[in-house]
């Protein structure tokens, strides 16, 4: 999403609505027809329920709107509820910047949008975002927990590093600006790809971080670079439990797994299930709910 500082000439007004993340893909592609700007948000992800949120001139384009969202909903068999109010061009803009302040996380890390003013760091990475990317912002507990457990393995100096379920990219990005190393960055869905590979050419780590649509595991790229030394899993508690095998099978001996996206109540279950293939608890990150598990592979 882009967002421009100058004063829009006539009324706005902004239509949301909530669809199932297997969804958000073909309604996206629906309205991009339509509206060149689609903010996708993160509503309910314990549901996998996700925002689409468009901004248009009040009266305009209501006939290929209606089009484009009949036939979403004919391919998806999904009909969202669809909410409209004005919006004031300014107070959409301010609203979006305030949403998205500067977030200082750990001892390493800033993350700023594109509307804040660039200032270097001294003692700190500058990782930027859109600002009109809500997923992967910085914000949720489960991302900042993330870039924390990074700071604590950082010493260990891995070599090959494996996002899975990226995002944003932002933990690729952080760990290639952190580690100066390459990364390859995978998610199933091809929007967040697209929000990953642009914000990875934001922060000039294009030579650094390779990213790819792909189904987890069975993602060809990955299968290629594996095993890995450390492994990002920001995903959700059940998915994170059916991969444990599979994590073990591509983490290097003495290899090291940050695991996120679930809350403190479902550590035990996910620990649970990568124990029993032999890995092993090094550390755990409590941000609010959310908890992150760094666990490691022990040497025989």
């Amino acid at each position: 999403m882009t967002l421009s500082s100058k004063r829009h000439a006539t009324a706005l007004e902004t239509l949301t609505f909530c669809v199932p993340e297997i969804y958000v893909e073909i309604f996206e592609k629906a309205l991009e027809s339509v509206c060149a700007t689609v903010g996708i948000f993160e509503e309910d992800p314990d549901k996998d329920i996700w925002r689409l949120e468009i901004i248009k001139d009040v009266g305009q384009l209501e006939t290929e709107l209606t089009a484009a969202l009949s036939l979403a909903s004919e391919l998806t068999n999904f009909h969202p509820t669809i909410e409209r109010h004005r919006t004031e061009a300014d107070g959409w803009l301010a609203r979006t910047y305030e949403a998205f302040p500067e977030q200082i996380i750990g001892k390493r890390f800033i993350i700023r949008g594109t509307h804040l003013e660039n200032k270097p760091s001294y003692s700190r990475k500058v990782l930027t975002l859109d600002a009109g990317v809500a997923f992967g912002s910085g914000e949720h507990g489960s991302t900042r927990g993330c870039l924390i457990a990074l700071e604590k393995i950082a010493y260990k100096k891995p070599k090959r590093i494996l996002d899975l379920g990226c995002g944003s990219g932002i933990l690729a990005i952080g760990a290639a600006a952190l580690l100066n190393k390459k990364i390859v960055a995978v998610d199933i869905e091809p929007w967040s790809v697209r929000a990953a590979e642009q914000n990875i050419i934001r922060n000039g780590l294009r030579n650094l971080v390779i990213c790819r649509q792909g189904n987890g595991w069975l993602t060809p790229l990955i299968r290629q670079k594996a095993p890995y030394d450390l492994v990002f899993a920001n995903i959700l508690a059940r998915p994170l439990c059916k991969m444990a095998r599979n994590l073990t099978h591509n983490l290097k001996t003495g290899g090291t797994a940050i695991l996120a996206g679930l809350l403190e109540t479902q550590s035990p279950m996910v620990l649970a299930a990568h124990r029993r293939q032999g890995l092993i608890l090094e550390h755990k990150i409590t941000q609010g709910d959310w908890t992150t598990l760094i666990i490691t592979k022990p040497g025989k």
